[in-house]
């Protein structure tokens, strides 16, 4: 059988528990910004699979990046030959990024992009330390769910976390958390946990994903800088949703005016693809002995080819810009839905380029947290034809992430479908 109750069936007799799907649908194909399921239905897609087809699903470019080097080999491992591929994207990218001097290294995911920057600067700083902030998600193995600041679903009942790793309160002004606030914790953690000696690296997201896209403010992320150069940390700035044109930058941290130590990059950065990587200062990068970074798979040909066409798509179809322009068409429209009486009460609107979100509070005006009517979207605009996700720390956040390829005619009938599961 081929319908999608049929396949939820035999998918929660195959697959544990613990790996949860948003939609009860099984698709067919995807095209741009719109997927298919099996059963022939039709959805905008408001989710891009988390932050990855920022260039759109099956991006022509892309894909025939990927099919001619599908022709001449899918796989060698890095580690046994080289080959091309590899070398010039790691060349493309230490000249996009804003990092003078830069060296480049790639993985599969974004936990082991994390993790592995979590090592080199271990291994640069001779130290055990990593400090991240509530809120935050870095992944879900043992270190990197460790890093994730929020326990609830990501860690495991029973799982010890992982040893040296401290959490700071992220600063969110209208949920009563100060950069000050903030500031004072991390002083705390530096007096009564772990002494700024022995700190390896402060690793923060410049927009948090899971954690509600809340954007960091561009003073605190100035003065974690100051803190890094004060006493020799390492300032890792986690690029894994945000990177590739999102926010309207190739890279997030673009916007802050500083220079970053180590990013780790994966989503968007292989356009469906799988490939994740660090980005880093060359004399930090090379801190590790040869063998002590790697994987199988890591920068495997295929996804490297399709990343070099998702770069060359950005610049020529100035994705930037375009995410600028699409970002600021959401925003406005989300904000005329917030004074809206007819719909729910919206709270707080945020985005920078198109990683926008807004968050669903209990009364017009306020901000206390509605979880509940959350879910009642998100549930409400699946059933009114569109894919979209929640997200944040208060579990009250919607976030739209369209490809930012997507046509203005479907944005706008995403709207639309949003603007009806609002009236839910």
């Amino acid at each position: 059988m081929t319908d999608n109750a049929s396949f939820v069936a035999r998918r929660n007799a195959a697959i544990p528990r613990g790996l949860a799907t948003a939609a009860p649908i099984f698709l067919d194909k995807a095209e741009n910004g719109e997927l298919w399921d099996i059963e022939g239905h039709r959805y905008v897609d408001f989710a891009s699979g988390i932050a990855v087809t920022n260039t759109g699903h099956r991006h022509p470019r892309v894909m025939a990046a990927a099919a001619a080097q599908a022709e001449k080999f899918a796989h060698v491992c890095f580690q046994v030959t080289g080959y091309p591929g590899y070398v010039e994207l790691a060349e493309r990218l230490n000249a996009l990024a804003p990092i003078r001097n830069a060296k480049s290294i790639f993985f599969t995911t974004g936990a082991e992009a994390t993790e592995n920057a979590v090592k080199i600067a271990r291994a640069h700083t001779k130290r055990p330390g990593v400090v991240t902030f509530t809120g935050a998600f870095h992944g879900r193995t043992m270190l990197t769910v460790t890093m994730t600041g929020k326990a609830a679903p990501y860690r495991t009942p029973g799982m010890p976390p992982a040893p040296y790793v401290y959490h700071v309160p992220f600063p969110i002004a209208h949920h009563g958390v100060s950069e000050e606030d903030a500031l004072r914790a991390l002083m705390h953690v530096f007096k009564a946990d772990c002494p700024p000696q022995d700190v390896a690296a402060i690793v923060i997201e410049p927009v948090q994903g899971e954690g509600g896209f809340y954007q960091t403010p561009k003073p605190f992320m100035k003065k974690l800088r100051e803190i890094c150069d004060q006493h020799g940390i390492c300032l890792v700035a986690d690029e894994v949703q945000t990177g590739f044109a999102r926010t309207g930058k190739v890279f997030a941290i673009e916007h802050y005016d500083i220079e970053p130590d180590l990013i780790p990059v994966a989503k968007a950065l292989g356009g469906g693809f799988p490939i994740s990587g660090v980005i880093g200062k060359a004399e930090i990068m090379d801190a590790a002995e040869p063998g002590g970074l790697g994987g199988t798979y890591a920068g495997n040909p295929i996804s490297c080819a399709a990343a070099l066409a998702v770069l060359d798509v950005i610049a020529e179809e100035k994705l930037c810009e375009r995410a600028n322009e699409i970002g600021a068409h959401m925003v406005k429209r989300i904000n005329r839905f917030k004074t809206s009486n007819s719909l729910r009460p919206i709270g707080d609107v945020r985005g920078l380029g198109a990683m926008v979100a807004f968050e669903l509070v209990k009364e017009r005006g306020g901000n206390e947290p509605d979880a509940d009517a959350t879910k009642a979207v998100t549930a409400a605009a699946f059933d009114a034809g569109l894919i979209l996700l929640s997200c944040g720390y208060y579990a009250n956040t919607i976030r739209i992430l369209a490809p930012i390829t997507m046509p203005m005619e479907v944005l706008d009938e995403g709207l639309d479908k949003l603007e009806v599961a609002l009236k839910a």
